[in-house]
């Protein structure tokens, strides 16, 4: 599908509604990942202190961010829980800050009691891998009548995750999860317009199935709502590259395009100014609405 006809198309909404802005997906955004650990995949340990990592939000939205997505607990292949105490410990003071900055924060978590507390400080979105699916989301949600969600595709836990790659069609079974988790989101009352969904790309899939499930990802976009792609640093772009963790830059830049031209509305990223470059000039060939600059 060429860029073009991606962004010709009929659209699934326009507009992210979430707790203190309709976000507008008329053009690409980018989300500014900030993980307040010290074993995330990626970068864990570089913002686990509050004021790194409060840093590194103002140091994200200097370089465009559009959003803010903050996370205490890693979700990387082989890690193991925490306790909802301790993860809130370590994000409520970078919350405080990150609210201050002017963009949409969301708060990448799949615990209710976390979720509470971060949505009665004010966020904007709830990101959740396990896409609502601890008992208490769903209702929790309807009360916060404005907040945003982000649905994830995954299987299991981050601890066996990556055993449960057994699928038939891997687009057809992500698209079905994805379709009764929003219809069980809608049936709780989540309006339709607060969500966005997200196909898990590296969550219970080996690279094969990433890469196809991204060469059809615009098959998603019949479930007419948004998607957000989270390609960055994954080991998917390690295994067709032969480069470390820290030498995927173009990887990720090469990926998140391709999920664009797929029908994406939001990438999910840890560098930020090279994404917004990268998205600028997709724009300008798709003759999109361009990134505004920052003053």
């Amino acid at each position: 599908m060429s860029i073009s006809k991606v962004m010709n198309a009929k659209a699934p909404q326009q507009v992210w509604q979430t707790t203190r802005f309709e976000i507008d997906l008329s053009r690409p955004l980018v989300m500014g990942i900030v993980n307040v650990t010290p074993d995330s995949f990626s970068d864990g340990g570089q913002h686990v202190s509050a004021k790194e990592a409060v840093d590194h939000c103002s140091h994200l939205v200097e370089e465009g961010a559009d959003i803010l997505d903050i996370g205490g607990e890693s979700s990387r292949p082989g890690s193991t829980s925490l306790s909802p105490e301790h993860e809130w410990a370590r994000i409520a003071p970078v919350l405080e800050v990150a609210l201050s900055l002017g963009v949409p924060v969301s708060v990448d978590t799949c615990k209710a009691e976390v979720m509470a507390r971060a949505l009665d400080k004010g966020v904007d979105i709830i990101n959740d891998i396990k896409a609502l699916r601890d008992e208490a989301a769903l209702p929790l949600l309807r009360t916060y009548a404005q907040a945003g969600v982000c649905l994830m595709h995954m299987r299991g836990e981050s601890s066996t995750m990556q055993s449960m790659c057994d699928y038939g069609d891997v687009v057809a079974e992500v698209s079905a999860f994805l379709a009764e988790r929003a219809r069980c989101a809608m049936d709780a009352g989540i309006d339709a317009r607060r969500i966005v969904l997200d196909p898990g790309y590296g969550f219970a899939k080996n690279t094969p199935q990433n890469f196809e499930l991204l060469a059809r990802q615009s098959e998603l976009l019949a479930l007419d709502f948004p998607i957000l792609a989270g390609w960055s640093r994954k080991r998917s772009l390690g295994d067709v590259t032969g480069r470390s963790v820290d030498q995927r830059l173009a990887a990720s830049l090469a990926a998140g395009l391709a999920a664009l031209n797929q029908g994406a509305r939001i990438l999910r990223v840890h560098d930020v100014a090279p994404t917004v470059d990268a998205v600028k000039v997709w724009c300008a060939a798709a003759g999109a609405p361009a990134i505004p600059s920052r003053d």
